[in-house]
């Protein structure tokens, strides 16, 4: 398990880095790094591991190999979840175990502690048969919050990537059209604040 290979997924502002070690066709195992890391953290601990696992480590966007996000752009702990959830549909990984390390565990985030594996594990249970946690400080969520939040944050992953997978090019409609589509999207506009909005929040190009 010394020799490994690099890997690279593309994503929207460039393409995220990894390296793995072992048999492809092994128990899946991807492994993330922690806060100013990246994947060489797990260079001399995967080769004490059961060979018989195919170990996959990310550079989270910003980190090691991966590419930055466009600047000025947050680090949000959430586009590192959505970060995993892009390198396990590049993998065609539909179950796998997670084992992280830090902020792949934990970093204070307003007054809980939000760990990227088990935020993942939260959100997308039925993907992840196993969890490792090396300098776990747990995950703490007000039970009166977990419904609302659970919901509301694998809405936000999963309408993205759709997105992202898509790549649709912009489709061109007439101004009435266009704002029929306005009105459908914000109900609380007027015909005449959405053709005022449509001034400047649409181009007009020879097709539309």
């Amino acid at each position: 398990l010394g020799m490994f290979s690099e890997l690279k997924f593309p994503v929207p502002w460039g393409h995220v880095a990894a390296k793995a070690w072992g048999p492809s066709e092994g128990h899946p195992v991807l492994c993330l790094h922690g806060w100013l890391d990246n994947a060489n953290t797990f260079d001399k601990l995967i080769p004490l591991l059961p060979r018989d696992c195919y170990y996959v480590a990310m550079d989270f966007s910003g980190h090691g190999l991966s590419s930055h996000r466009p600047a000025g752009s947050p680090y949000h702990f959430l586009d590192y979840v959505s970060d995993v959830r892009r390198v396990a549909a590049a993998l065609q990984w539909r179950r796998f175990t997670l084992m992280g390390h830090s902020m792949g565990n934990a970093e204070l985030f307003f007054l809980s502690y939000c760990f990227i594996p088990p935020q993942f594990c939260f959100l997308y249970p039925e993907m992840v048969d196993k969890l490792i946690l090396l300098e776990n400080l747990g995950f703490l969520l007000a039970p009166e919050d977990t419904e609302a939040w659970l919901k509301s944050k694998r809405m936000v992953i999963d309408r993205l990537l759709s997105l992202e997978a898509k790549q649709q090019t912009p489709k061109a409609r007439s101004p009435e059209a266009a704002l029929q589509r306005l009105l459908e999207a914000n109900r609380h506009l007027t015909a005449e604040g959405g053709a005022i909005l449509l001034q400047r929040g649409a181009t007009e190009t020879p097709a539309g």
